[in-house]
């Protein structure tokens, strides 16, 4: 069986955790905080510009929280995981659906902007870059758990916004072990006020604070995944681009001064469902990106996301794929489609 994803982990990872273990200090530590740095540098941001957590939800509540979200209204998109909805909430604060932009996995950057929200997050869908504009007074929070190294301009993705957040889940495009995330922000306020609500232990003052560290195990994962990472896009673009070859009809940036980072290779088709149920016979794993029942609010409202949910497919795209299971997947493909 052939995947649709999966994590592309070996024996620096299996030694880098191992390691840890034998030092006998597993928690957040000074792995954490390495960590931290290295991807303040692979980000162009200062040192201690990055704050690690436990995974991407918690560093979307925290980005949330660190603009006084309560009682305000944020603009999400309704074609994304419901991770976004499930932050909002927590933050006591009220979420204003937002429509794709035609023929985009992207939200609508002119209908955020002419929305009352007082915040907006911001997801790169597909890891394809959102060209985020100023919104004057409207605070702006990047998604970017899809999009880690794609770059709008010669700007990194998670530099544009007040701050920007990223998931290591296992099938993100690093993983921290399974779970994982960062909240990064140009803002030194806004990092400091996220660090100090990480560190809930032994505080005198009694401020409310959780938990939300991040352990030095996954942390020494990370550090390794982090500097795979150019191979790791490398390897991804090359992937898509062998799709693209084929004929297929991929949704891509439109954008030639911007770098995607190819998280997904999703295919414009009929029936998709269809197509996924035969693809399975043949030992090969898809997925509808986001199934109308995913979407975040009612679909018959959101015209250009449920189109997407009725016509696209995401195929095998990760580092450890092979060509020969590439060329299988397009051969299975083209008896298909064509």
């Amino acid at each position: 069986m052939i995947s649709h994803n999966k994590p592309t982990l070996g024996k620096k990872e299996q030694s880098a955790a191992s390691q840890v273990i034998s030092s006998g200090h597993i928690s957040q530590g000074e792995e954490v905080e390495k960590f931290e740095n290295e991807f303040c540098e692979f980000l162009g941001l200062p040192e201690q510009h990055a704050v690690a957590l436990s995974n991407g939800t918690s560093a979307l509540f925290m980005a949330l929280w660190s603009l006084n979200a309560k009682n305000k209204t944020v603009a999400i998109p309704v074609y994304v995981c419901s991770s976004l909805k499930n932050a909002v909430s927590m933050s006591q604060a009220s979420e204003l659906f937002i429509d794709n932009a035609p023929m985009s996995p992207n939200i609508d950057l002119k209908e955020v902007g002419g929305s009352h929200a007082d915040i907006a997050i911001i997801p790169h869908m597909f890891g394809l870059p959102n060209e985020i504009k100023d919104f004057k007074k409207m605070e702006v929070i990047e998604d970017c758990a899809q999009s880690l190294g794609a770059s709008i301009g010669n700007q990194k993705t998670g530099l544009i916004g007040s701050s920007g957040i990223f998931s290591f889940y296992a099938t993100k495009l690093i993983t921290s072990g399974g779970q994982g995330g960062m909240f990064v922000s140009k803002d030194k306020n806004l990092i400091d006020e996220v660090r100090d609500f990480r560190e809930f232990d032994y505080r005198k003052d009694k401020k409310e604070r959780f938990n939300y560290q991040m352990t030095d195990i996954q942390a020494s994962i990370g550090r390794v995944q982090l500097k795979k990472l150019p191979f790791f896009l490398e390897r991804r673009e090359e992937i898509f681009n062998m799709y693209k070859d084929s004929g297929l009809d991929l949704i891509e940036s439109n954008c030639e001064i911007n770098t995607s980072a190819y998280y997904r290779a999703v295919i414009n088709v009929d029936k998709p469902l269809r197509l996924k149920q035969q693809l399975l016979k043949s030992g090969i794993s898809t997925i509808i990106p986001i199934e109308d029942w995913e979407l975040l609010s009612d679909a018959r409202k959101f015209k250009n996301s449920y189109e997407l949910t009725q016509h696209t497919l995401s195929l095998p795209i990760y580092p450890s794929l092979t060509n020969s299971e590439i060329s299988f997947i397009v051969k299975e493909l083209d008896k298909l489609i064509r």
